[in-house]
């Protein structure tokens, strides 16, 4: 975690004091912020490396945050704190871009072991693949372009979430491969989200409303029945 640059917006004035100075024994740079409003105005301020984002909050929720900061262009990691015992804000955490969710209470070193994933799983996206065009994997009229997160279908710039485009890039950098929806979850949501399908269902759902000419007739994002999704680049012409 060396250098990494890691906001905490949590107004438990301990909680958030104690996992500064655990983020920091690792070589981390952390900032707090105690209150929905600071905490946005910081989310906002600039570029961080991973944001720890706890639900209940003074003024703005985490969740008003977590759909803000989700508008940004630029993708950051986000890992939910919550002590509501309800899983709805959790589910509901992880469809609008949460990477990851811890319940309160909750151990340090779990958290650092969620947090070391977390970051194992960004470099492994931005570990590019070989490609003809360098960073921008080609399928016909499909284009990805790895390095500015910028995906085009037949020359229109795709209006995609940081999640979403995730999603594409996994599929795209193993076109044919089925993938089952543990397989996602694990690879671009991260673990931890056992009984969670549904909100792979819903994040390609989306994709589709934005990719496909008939959303019900998927010709790209396939489904093979009772295994996962696929792309099919043999549509892409």
């Amino acid at each position: 975690m060396e250098n990494k640059k890691i906001l905490i917006v949590e107004d438990q004035a301990d909680l958030a004091g104690l996992l500064s100075l655990h983020f920091q024994d690792l070589g981390a740079d952390t900032t707090c912020a105690a209150d929905g409003h600071e905490g946005l105005r910081q989310a906002c301020a600039r570029q961080w490396d991973l944001i720890l984002l706890d639900i209940q909050l003074p003024g703005p929720s985490g969740l008003e945050i977590l759909r803000k900061v989700r508008q940004n262009e630029n993708y950051v990691p986000i890992l939910l704190l919550t002590s509501r015992s309800t899983e709805l804000d959790r589910v509901l955490g992880l469809d609008i871009g949460a990477d990851d969710y811890l319940t309160k209470p909750f151990s340090v070193m779990e958290l650092i072991a969620r947090v070391k994933a977390i970051f194992r799983r960004v470099d492994a996206l931005n570990q590019t693949q070989p490609a003809p065009n360098g960073d921008i994997l080609s399928f016909g009229e499909l284009q990805i372009d790895e390095q500015s997160r910028e995906a085009q279908l037949n020359g229109k710039i795709l209006d995609l979430t940081a999640k979403e485009f995730n999603l594409l890039l996994h599929f795209c950098r193993k076109p044919g491969r089925v993938f089952q929806r543990s397989e996602l979850l694990d690879s671009v949501w991260g673990y931890g989200h056992d009984g969670y399908e549904h909100t792979v269902n819903s994040h390609i759902n989306r994709l589709r409303s934005k990719m496909e000419v008939d959303p019900k007739n998927p010709q790209y994002i396939v489904t093979v029945w009772g295994v996962g999704y696929k792309l099919d680049a043999t549509n892409l012409h």
